[in-house]
């Protein structure tokens, strides 16, 4: 399959998606995103329009960055980073956006992660 036709497909997969669901100040929006070396997840009020928390493999604040990628064990160790940076925000429950990746792997992993440290789905 042709990668343009890929990216459409998934574009396509997002928006179907995200008609289903909106985060609120109250619960917002848990949007994760893996790209081919990093993950990168945001809590977003979708009401407000605003980005309300995020953590990444690229944040300062995370110890040993350069050894962290896009794997299961990575996405282990930020789905605990954003579910402490969520919970210092006052956030305790959130929508999870996959944004249209399949749950299982590095996704599962990471939404485990982030219960484990105290988020509530």
């Amino acid at each position: 399959m042709r990668t343009s036709k890929k990216i459409e497909l998934l574009q396509k997969r997002r928006w179907r998606m995200r008609k289903k669901f909106a985060g609120t100040s109250a619960r917002p929006r848990m949007s994760v995103r893996f790209t081919g070396k990093n993950i990168h997840v945001q809590f977003i009020d979708d009401v407000a329009g605003l980005t309300v928390a995020s953590a990444s493999t690229l944040h300062k604040a995370q110890p040993d960055r350069e050894k962290l990628a896009a794997n299961v064990a990575s996405a282990q160790r930020i789905g605990k980073a954003a579910a402490e940076v969520a919970l210092t925000k006052g956030i305790k429950q959130v929508v999870f956006d996959r944004s249209g990746s399949r749950y299982h792997g590095k996704v599962k992993a990471l939404a485990d992660a982030a219960r484990e440290a105290g988020l509530q789905f």
